[in-house]
C-alpha cells in the first residue's frame, strides 16, 4: 500500500506489489492515472475485467507520462493472469501484458519500426560493392560556408537497403602508412526505391571537410573531398548497409518529429521522399511529419524546393520549419538555431511527445542534443515530469531515436 501511495501521481515508472484477491484493469484512461491500494483506477473508477487468482500476487509495473487520452497502462504478471473482455470506458483496449506462470518469460520484442526483413553488411570492407557514380551536383550556393554535395551511385538492385540506413565508403588510394583508407560511414539520402524509382541506386549528401589546425595547415578530409570531387562514371567501393537505429516507423498514421542540422537532413529526405514522393501498394502516409532544419545560412538549405514541393502537395500532412542561425533570431534577439525554432511550438510539441505514436528522429551535429534536452527539461517539469527519465522510457518505445556525429 505504501508503494502504492507513493506511486500516485508519479511521472516515472513505479513498482508496488498487491496480494490477495484483487482486481487490476488495463486500458485507455481520459484522466490523470493513479494507483489505490487494491486496483489501478482512472476518474476514481476501477476496473475489473482483470483478475487475479485468490491468493496469488502480482508486480504491477506502472508507467504515466501524463493526462492524455491515448495512455496506456502496463502490467506485467509475476503469476498467471486470465484476461477477459478487457474494457475501458465502452472501449476495448489491447492487452499490454507479460503472461507467465513462474518466472517471466521471454518475449519476442515487435518492433514499432520498420525492420521486418531488413538486411544489414551485406558488403564489408574486405569484399566491398563497386558502385559507379552517376551524379554529383553541389546543392549549397556559392556564398554558403562549406560545400555540400548530393551524388547518386548504381547498385544494380544488389545492395538493399531501407531508408534510415547507412553505406560505408572508402576512398581510392592508401594512407600515410601505406594501407587502405578506413572507411567512413554516411546516412542514406535516398528512398529505397532510389531517386531514379527503380531500386538500383543509392544517394548520399556529403558536405566537404576542410578546416586549418592549430598549426595553421590546411587538412582536407579524405573521403569526403573524394566523393565531392568524383566525377560520373568513377568506381567507388561501398559497403553495409547498416542500422537500424533510424528506421521509419512502420505506422503509416504516425506523427514523425525529424530535427536534422546540415547533412543530418539525409534521412529525413528519405523518409519524406518514401511518403509524399512515391506511391506504395502497402504503404500511404496519412499522419503528420514535421521537419525542423537547421542551417547557418539560407544558402545553406538543403533540398529546400523539394519539401516545399512536398508541403504545397500535402499541406495537412507535412510542416516545414527552418532554423538559419546567422541570418534569424528570436524575439529575444538570440540566434535561430533549431532548438530555438522549437521553443516556439514548445507546448504544441510536448502535447505530440505524450502519444504513443509519435516518433522522434534526429540527425546531424552533435551538439543539438543538449540544446533540444534543455527545452524538454522545463516542459516536462511543468507536468512533474523528469525529462531524462520520460526520454529513456521513449528511446525503450523506440520513438526517440538519435544519429549524431
Amino acid at each position: 500500500a505504501a508503494a502504492a501511495a507513493a506511486a500516485v501521481g508519479s511521472p516515472v515508472p513505479a513498482l508496488c506489489r498487491v496480494t490477495g484477491h484483487h482486481s487490476f484493469w488495463v486500458g485507455m484512461a481520459s484522466a490523470t492515472l493513479s494507483i489505490a491500494t487494491a486496483s489501478l483506477q482512472a476518474n476514481g473508477k476501477a476496473f475489473t475485467d482483470f483478475t487475479a487468482p485468490r491468493g496469488s500476487s502480482a508486480s504491477l509495473s506502472f508507467a504515466r507520462r501524463a493526462a492524455a487520452s491515448d495512455d496506456f497502462v502496463s502490467i506485467v504478471a509475476a503469476t498467471y493472469f486470465s484476461p477477459r473482455n478487457i474494457c475501458a470506458q465502452g472501449k476495448l483496449v489491447s492487452v499490454r501484458a507479460q503472461v507467465t506462470t513462474e518466472a517471466p518469460a521471454k518475449v519476442e520484442k515487435v518492433s514499432k519500426k520498420n525492420e521486418e526483413g531488413v538486411i544489414v553488411n551485406v558488403f564489408k570492407p574486405k569484399n566491398p560493392y563497386t558502385g559507379r557514380c552517376l551524379l554529383n551536383t553541389k546543392i549549397t550556393g556559392d556564398d554558403a560556408p562549406g560545400e555540400t554535395w548530393h551524388m547518386v551511385f548504381s547498385t544494380e538492385g544488389e545492395m538493399p537497403y531501407r531508408e534510415g540506413q547507412s553505406i560505408g565508403v572508402i576512398a581510392d588510394g592508401v594512407d600515410k602508412n601505406g594501407k587502405p583508407h578506413k572507411l567512413r560511414l554516411y546516412s542514406i539520402a535516398s528512398s529505397a526505391l532510389g531517386d531514379f524509382g527503380d531500386s538500383k541506386t543509392v544517394s548520399l549528401c556529403v558536405k566537404r571537410l576542410v578546416y586549418t589546425n592549430a598549426a595553421g595547415e590546411i587538412v582536407k578530409g579524405v573521403c569526403s573531398n573524394f566523393l565531392c570531387d568524383l566525377k560520373p562514371g568513377t568506381e567507388v567501393k561501398m559497403t553495409g548497409p547498416v542500422g537500424k537505429e533510424m528506421l521509419m516507423p512502420v505506422d503509416p498514421n504516425a506523427t514523425v518529429i525529424m530535427l536534422g542540422t546540415g547533412t543530418g537532413i539525409a534521412p529525413f529526405r528519405a523518409f519524406l521522399w518514401k511518403m509524399f514522393f512515391e506511391k506504395h501498394d502497402d504503404y500511404k502516409f496519412n499522419g503528420l511529419a514535421w521537419l525542423f532544419l537547421g542551417v547557418p545560412t539560407s544558402s545553406s538549405l538543403l533540398y529546400k524546393e523539394e519539401f516545399e514541393k512536398m508541403k504545397e502537395k500535402s499541406p495537412d500532412n507535412f510542416r516545414l520549419d527552418f532554423a538559419v542561425s546567422r541570418e534569424q533570431t528570436n524575439e529575444k534577439g538570440e540566434k535561430m538555431y533549431i532548438q530555438t525554432r522549437m521553443a516556439e511550438y514548445a507546448n504544441e510539441l510536448w502535447e505530440l511527445l505524450k502519444k504513443d505514436n509519435t516518433f522522434v528522429y534526429m540527425c546531424g551535429l552533435k551538439g543539438m542534443e543538449k540544446g533540444i534536452d534543455d527545452i524538454m527539461v522545463s516542459l516536462a517539469e511543468k507536468d512533474g515530469i523528469n525529462w531524462l527519465d520520460y526520454k529513456k522510457q521513449l528511446k525503450k518505445s523506440e520513438q526517440w531515436n538519435v544519429e549524431v556525429y
